[in-house]
């Protein structure tokens, strides 16, 4: 049922103090409860999209009153996730997260969303999970708590003064999602409600394959037709990575434009990772894309080759004897991949200065899975050689690899679902969620420009 009531603590109150608040999205939440004596966690809105920014406060606290407030989720594999931080409240009782300053737990200073990002395994589960959703027909589930005194994170809490359920959604009910089997190309087709034209995206993913589909079903929240393009290991497609052959990418981009709910002449690419360096290779080589976000992505063809008709462009090779092991049995594969300015590596450059659309570059200076801000520097400067001007770079100090849409935990270490074994992925909790938060801004500023 998509209209929904999350009061927490409060909620056997609605009746005489509630006051109710609808919202854009098209839900109703719970605005301000309060009474004397009761305490009160307030977060609006209650049912809300993930990229969106969430208001929490509490109330009924004594003046100065120290607390701990703690997020609890749950995650689809059934692994728990949480976050604390502390607070005291002012003189009238009140901690507002927009104005108040975390005096420590997983973060300190004003950071509005900051139990949201800094979600981590709890102390209990296998650590370096990441918490990102595998299906967005259904909501993260928040559990939102105040706690009596400061407790430490991933320690038993204090007494429990009030609580509110919060979701965290990555679509809307007016979205329709197609799954896609067209030729040879797979994937999930997200539409924005009405006739349109709107403008194309295509969303790829990285070395972890499979189907992905939170960012394309946000990208459709925001007024794009977004195609979400798995490009192995999902249904019929190859299992493992193997040679990549653009001309799969190529139907992909025809077939959204022969969608009649979707406006020409060209379509954008969303890459990260590997899904980037596919995203430059497709504006460089396909009339079709004609604007391409570039997250985290390197200069050149890695590991394996890519094929477009007779031409091929050799991978750079990953020399593991370069990758160092930390003693608690982190790897850190930063050194691994090939230099792309060695002259022997030339033929794997992508030679994007062939490319007549627009590029973004979206990169972490602490980057550890790979050197993706130097990559992004190649890039530019391969294309001021040739007169080119026609890029933008966002480059982040203190961020790291994994570049997600905002208020998504930050995981600077995280278990490769291909190896298994934990890899350094880089970045400073805080300065990775400024930097999520600031990029999705800056991708979907972009991408409306580019593609209207």
């Amino acid at each position: 049922m998509w209209r929904r009531i999350r009061a927490g603590a409060c909620g056997v109150l609605l009746k005489h103090f509630g006051r109710l608040r609808s919202h854009p999205f098209g839900w109703v939440s719970l605005g301000n409860c309060r009474r004397r004596g009761i305490v009160t966690v307030s977060v609006t809105p209650a049912a809300g999209l993930a990229d969106q920014p969430a208001k929490i406060t509490v109330w009924g606290l004594t003046p100065l009153q120290e607390v701990t407030l703690r997020a609890l989720v749950t995650s689809e594999e059934g692994s728990l996730f949480d976050s604390c931080a502390h607070y005291q409240a002012d003189q009238e009782g009140k901690v507002d997260l927009g104005k108040d300053a975390s005096r420590g737990g997983d973060y300190t200073g004003v950071e509005p969303m900051g139990l949201f990002w800094s979600l981590s395994p709890a102390a209990m589960e296998k650590p370096y999970q990441r918490l990102e959703p595998k299906s967005v027909k259904t909501p993260m589930k928040v559990e939102m708590s105040v706690h009596q005194g400061y407790s430490q994170p991933h320690v038993l809490p204090g007494q429990v003064l009030a609580k509110a359920s919060v979701e965290r959604w990555f679509t809307r009910p007016d979205i329709r999602r197609v799954r896609l089997k067209e030729g040879v190309v797979r994937g999930s087709l997200f539409l924005p409600p009405g006739n349109g034209p709107f403008p194309g995206v295509i969303d790829m993913f990285g070395d972890e394959g499979g189907l992905i589909e939170f960012r394309a079903s946000l990208l459709a929240t925001h007024g794009f037709a977004a195609l979400s393009l798995p490009y192995f290991n999902f249904e019929d497609l190859p299992k493992a990575v193997e040679d990549f052959h653009l001309e799969y990418f190529e139907e992909a981009a025809k077939f959204l434009l022969r969608h009649p709910k979707v406006k020409g002449p060209g379509v954008g690419a969303v890459g990260i990772g590997k899904g980037a360096e596919l995203a430059s290779s497709m504006m460089t080589f396909l009339p079709e894309v004609v604007a391409a976000v570039c997250i985290s992505g390197c200069s050149s063809i890695t590991a394996s080759a890519l094929h477009y008709g007779k031409l091929t462009l050799p991978g750079l090779s990953f020399n593991m004897s370069r990758v160092t092991i930390s003693s608690s049995g982190i790897f850190d594969i930063y050194e691994a991949l090939d230099d792309p300015t060695d002259p022997t590596n030339a033929p794997c450059r992508i030679p994007i200065e062939k490319a007549e659309g627009h590029f973004l570059f979206v990169v972490g200076e602490d980057d550890h899975n790979w050197k993706s801000s130097a990559y992004a520097q190649i890039a530019i400067g391969c294309l001021r050689q040739h007169g080119k001007d026609n890029f933008e770079l966002l480059s982040y100090s203190g961020a790291g690899h994994r570049i997600n849409p905002p208020f998504f935990p930050v995981c600077p270490v995280a278990i490769d679902r291909v190896l298994g074994v934990p890899i350094l992925s880089g970045g400073e909790n805080k300065a990775h969620a400024h930097a999520q938060e600031h990029s999705w801004k800056k991708i979907l500023e972009f991408l409306h420009f580019h593609l209207q």
